[in-house]
């Protein structure tokens, strides 16, 4: 039987956060996918997980796809799904390659997350020439992607909750704060360098502390390139920090599915599509 409709469940599972995207064949990879993310207990998310596992109703194939940078909820994901409905289950690494190149040393190939390769097969998808990488998340990765789409590695930082988490636990005296915009730092608002009171001193620390270090970042970046690249924001926590930041050019909130599509046609080459 010739395949003519593939549909495709993404599930990226983060280290706090699950997320997971349905594409309804691979043109779906272009216009954005349906996407939501899922942070609740185990449970709720097979339950999530498997309804949206059945919403690929109607295609000739269906492969639901996991990447991870959480082996444990990974592998109960995969149990959970394995044999549930008709369709395939494949692990991004493990049965479908990244193709994307990279200029990493031994141990860096080694260890590099899955998110931070499929972010940059993603980005050079959507810029199709050199840029950076911004992902924010449970962490803050800065990442660089030539010309040639080849990724050439980058930098990692605490994501904002992490940092505002670390400062309580460490530093007791310090407030338990939710991650908020600080007050005075959207562009409708009057301008508020000083942070007035504890929160608001540890929301700015952490809030223009990222903004600041994704600009000495891409400027490196550009002077070690010899040109400005792109720079595309992805992640949880994107919209957040870098909306009113005009150094961000795009933000793309499917970037890492957008990736694991890509990785998908790729290894499915030859086969029809929708």
């Amino acid at each position: 039987m010739t395949v003519t409709t593939i549909h495709l469940l993404s599930i990226n599972v983060g280290n706090t956060r699950t997320a997971y995207a349905l594409h309804r064949g691979f043109s779906d990879i272009d216009r954005g996918p349906m996407r939501a993310v899922v942070n609740t207990d185990e449970k709720e998310l097979i339950d999530a997980l498997l309804a949206a596992a059945r919403g690929m109703d109607g295609a000739d194939k269906a492969i639901v796809v996991i990447a991870s940078v959480n082996e444990p909820v990974a592998t109960l994901i995969d149990s959970a799904l394995r044999g549930g409905g008709p369709w395939d289950i494949a692990r991004i690494g493990r049965d479908v390659p990244i193709p994307v190149r990279h200029a990493l040393d031994e141990q860096g190939a080694r260890t590099v997350g899955q998110d931070r390769l499929l972010n940059a097969l993603g980005a050079y998808d959507v810029a199709r020439q050199a840029c950076v990488v911004v992902d924010a998340g449970s962490a803050v990765t800065v990442d660089f992607v030539d010309g040639e789409g080849v990724f050439q590695g980058g930098a990692i930082a605490p994501g904002a909750r992490m940092m505002l988490r670390a400062m309580h636990n460490d530093a007791p005296a310090l407030p338990d704060v939710g991650l908020v915009i600080p007050d005075g730092a959207r562009p409708d608002e009057p301008a508020q360098p000083f942070g007035k009171n504890t929160p608001q001193a540890m929301l700015n620390g952490v809030y223009f502390g990222i903004r600041g270090m994704v600009r000495m970042l891409a400027e490196r970046y550009a002077e070690a390139y010899d040109a400005y690249p792109q720079i595309i924001a992805t992640g949880g926590d994107a919209e957040m920090l870098f909306e009113s930041d005009e150094l961000i050019e795009t933000i793309v909130p499917d970037l890492t599915h957008r990736g694991m599509g890509i990785a998908c046609r790729e290894a499915l080459t030859g086969a029809d599509e929708d």
